[in-house]
């Protein structure tokens, strides 16, 4: 009787068929499955792969734990008013179906938002509305449709961070194997006659055969699955030439013990698959380490104002902030941590959490989450948890903010593989054609070592261990870049865009004077409160500047990006800002840098700002004039233009008046030239150009103005290392095209000594991996050198 198979598992249906749509299900488990896929029109699913399904197991009653709330809680990455969101862990994911009907949860359940999976780390995010679904029917749903999440309070981060040792079983069976076959394998070498031959040879080359099977299909199945699901999309990845190898080796070897024509290459074969996943291991835990390294060290150079008394305040850095802290929260400023909101009405939008733009109002009392921007006045908080500085990565490096045009970067790396493993299976397939004419009992070898010698590892090596190392060696400098492939385009750039106020300049050290009719205590009052709330670099200098004045609590606060302030407390109104937003009559007006005020619609005065420049502005322009096109773009008038005009470079392009949008459009329109932009702003009035722009940097100095749209953050103290930044990434670049010639040079020895017979397949397992570590070892010390420099 034909054994017959589930239509949704895959397993044997001979003991308990159950018929339904005229397929057939080995349980009702998967037979539910079925039915709530059909109702919702997700029958597609199966069309990814045959039998994705997994089976789904009893679940009845195995999640009542979730009823309780704060269980429930401690699951939840974000809670606030009907929106939620849980990261949960999956382990039965493994392929595209698993992906698509994962992100396809909002057709089986409305209530869900979105979800989104991490194929790497196996996890799904799902946002859901909590008014009318609960974290425990989501967990239900994923488990009747065969994608139980994994759930251990005790150790529910561990669960997700769950380490994968199955390579170092792998390794382990492999190393096993190739030892025990290669003590099988010394009577062959030493052509012991005799005893041996009549008595134990088959013995030991059946031996050799069964040591041989976990190697090939336990611990080498990984490169037989990447070469399918490559071949199957129609791509010639780097494992089609391994998987070959090891299928050819396997055969023969077979084929020779079987028919009693030799012992095979089972030494060739088990060595092979042992160095290839020792080089595997050794690429792994480097990159591991890099990786680690670079996490724990990265910190964002964000400050946020932690309130020390009623008139105190210090700037802290964000990852200093402990539990029970009080801080404030400015206009536009982003909630590091979670806290108890105390002063002030909150407008918060989780854009950067939930994706939704909807502003979320709280009041005094309620619990704000990590990850809301203010957006409407000053608030202050109590902080209920220290910082989660992977959270914050996590929120800037979410694909949201991922621009179309950047992710479609092509690396370094994109299309050398692609042509070099088709150049090595035309090598591989020519000279073993060769070889059957001229010597039949080498071909095979010939073809083996040739796909095994000539393997592109070393090359696809080369740009991640180089430019991981760089991120490290840069975040140690305070220059923060979000992925690697933000290095490869830091070295493509011919055009930098500075922005002028609070980048070229800084708050710390500038001049003021007020020119204007005297203000009264009350006025004071309310002028020093409204700038307290601002996070503009000129609100933050005249703050300061009023030490000893009382400060009010302002409820009714709106800012304009890039014209000015407007706040109401009592009966008065004040505006300040731009000369044209505060409606400002005077006569007197100049070109110079100034904020005008004026209290119920009655035109006060003016605080006339002298600028500040970094130290090594025009050092730093001079070493790049010769390389880029320079441009100064600002909001303010040209009250800075001669300045300017006799400290910059001439052809230095000067833009005066521009408001966000005109940055933005300065920006587009340079790259319609084919000019590659980096542009260098304060994260505030510079979001659009910094996201429309090749490389966005926000330039930072104690203001918690978080972007996701920049591509990195720099610390104002090291802004004069700009250039120094830009020259070690081009060297970076270099030192990749060094190791791509290094591995060049390798796979034209070996491939000579392959080609003509004189390399034995396992001799070639060997300095695969040898190649491969030497070529880590090269990036690796000479990105070191490189960060030496630049110290």
């Amino acid at each position: 009787m034909k054994s017959k198979q589930c239509y949704h598992c895959g397993d044997s249906c001979d003991d308990d068929l159950i018929k339904f749509n005229e397929k057939t299900f080995c349980c009702n488990g998967c037979k539910t499955v079925y039915e709530i896929f059909s109702e919702n029109d997700l029958t597609c699913y199966y069309n990814f792969q045959d039998n994705p399904g997994a089976i789904p197991t009893e679940i009845q009653g195995k999640y009542d734990f979730l009823d309780n709330k704060e269980i429930a809680d401690k699951l939840l990455d974000f809670s606030d008013g009907n929106t939620q969101i849980a990261t949960l862990y999956i382990p039965h994911i493994h392929c595209s179906s698993c992906i698509w009907v994962l992100e396809n949860l909002h057709k089986l359940n409305p209530k869900v938002s979105s979800s989104q999976v991490d194929f790497p780390k196996k996890k799904v995010r799902v946002t859901y509305n909590s008014d009318e679904t609960t974290l425990k029917e989501i967990v239900l749903l994923l488990s009747s449709i065969g994608y139980e999440p994994y759930i251990s309070l005790e150790d529910y981060e561990s669960g997700k961070k769950a380490v994968d040792r199955s390579l170092i079983y792998k390794l382990g069976v492999a190393g096993f194997a190739f030892g025990n076959v290669m003590f099988l394998s010394f009577p062959e070498y030493f052509q012991v006659d005799g005893f041996w031959i009549e008595h134990y040879k088959n013995v030991f080359r059946w031996l050799m055969f069964f040591f041989s099977l976990p190697v090939v299909f336990y611990a080498g199945k990984d490169y037989f699955i990447s070469a399918y699901k490559g071949l199957r999309s129609k791509i010639l990845n780097i494992d089609v030439p391994i998987a070959l190898g090891i299928s050819v080796l396997f055969i023969r070897s077979t084929v020779e013990i079987i028919f009693d024509l030799g012992t095979g290459f089972f030494d060739s074969l088990t060595g092979l698959v042992f160095f290839l996943l020792l080089g595997k291991f050794f690429q792994q835990k480097t990159y591991n380490f890099l990786s680690f390294e670079r996490d724990y060290k990265s910190y964002f150079p964000i400050a946020v104002t932690r309130i020390l008394s009623s008139d105190k305040e210090e700037n802290v850095q964000i990852y200093d902030v402990e539990k029970g802290d009080r801080l404030l929260i400015r206009n536009q400023e982003l909630i590091p941590v979670d806290g108890i909101l105390i002063n002030g009405n909150a407008e918060l939008d989780y854009s950067f959490v939930t994706g939704e733009a909807e502003p979320v109002a709280k009041k005094s009392g309620d619990k704000i989450f990590a990850g809301g921007k203010q957006l409407s006045g000053v608030i202050e908080m109590e902080v209920l948890a220290s910082v989660s500085q992977s959270y914050l990565t996590q929120l800037w490096s979410n694909d949201v903010f991922q621009k179309n045009k950047k992710s479609h970067y092509k690396t370094i790396t994109d299309n050398i593989s692609k042509k070099f493993t088709i150049i090595v299976l035309l090598i591989a397939f020519v000279s073993t054609t060769f070889w059957l004419f001229i010597d039949v009992s080498k071909a095979l070898n010939v073809f083996t070592a040739v796909l095994i010698i000539a393997c592109p590892c070393a090359i696809a090596l080369a740009a991640p261990f180089a430019l991981g190392n760089m991120l490290r060696i840069f975040g140690k400098q305070k220059f923060y870049l979000k992925n690697t492939t933000v290095v490869e385009q830091l070295a493509a750039i011919d055009t930098i865009i500075f922005d002028k106020t609070g980048t070229l300049t800084t708050h710390k050290e500038n001049t003021i004077s007020y020119d204007g009719v005297r203000l009264n205590n009350q006025e004071k009052s309310i002028l020093k409160s409204s700038l307290r709330a601002s996070n503009h670099p000129l609100s933050r200098t005249l703050y300061s500047t009023f030490d000893d004045v009382e400060t009010l609590t302002i409820t009714d606060f709106k800012e304009v990006v890039g014209k000015g302030i407007e706040v109401n407390y009592k009966e008065t109104n004040l505006k300040l800002g731009a000369s044209s937003y505060v409606k400002n009559n005077d006569k007197k007006s100049t070109l110079d840098t100034s904020v005008y005020i004026s209290f119920n619609d009655v035109y006060k005065g003016k605080f006339t700002f002298k600028n500040s420049y970094r130290k090594g502005v025009k050092d730093l322009f001079n070493s790049l004039k010769n390389n880029f096109n320079l441009a100064v773009v600002s909001g303010d008038n040209e009250g800075e233009r001669v300045f300017l005009e006799e400290n910059l470079p001439k052809g230095t392009q000067l833009m005066f008046n521009q408001k966000p949008e005109d940055k933005l459009n300065v920006v587009a329109s340079l790259q319609k030239k084919d000019e590659k932009v980096l542009m260098i702003g304060d994260g505030l009035n510079d979001a659009g150009a910094l996201a429309q722009s090749d490389v966005g940097v926000a330039l930072s100095e104690n203001i918690n103005v978080f972007s996701p749209a920049c591509d990195g953050i720099l610390d104002a103290s090291k802004f004069n290392k700009i250039g120094t930044y830009i020259k070690a990434s081009k060297k970076a670049i270099q030192i990749i095209k060094y190791s791509f010639i290094l591995s060049l040079c390798y796979n034209v020895i070996g491939l000579y000594f392959a080609v003509t017979g004189q390399l034995m397949p396992v001799i070639a397992a060997i300095l695969m991996p040898l190649s491969s570590i030497s070529i880590v070892v090269f990036t690796t010390i000479s990105t070191n050198l490189l960060g030496n420099k630049i110290k």
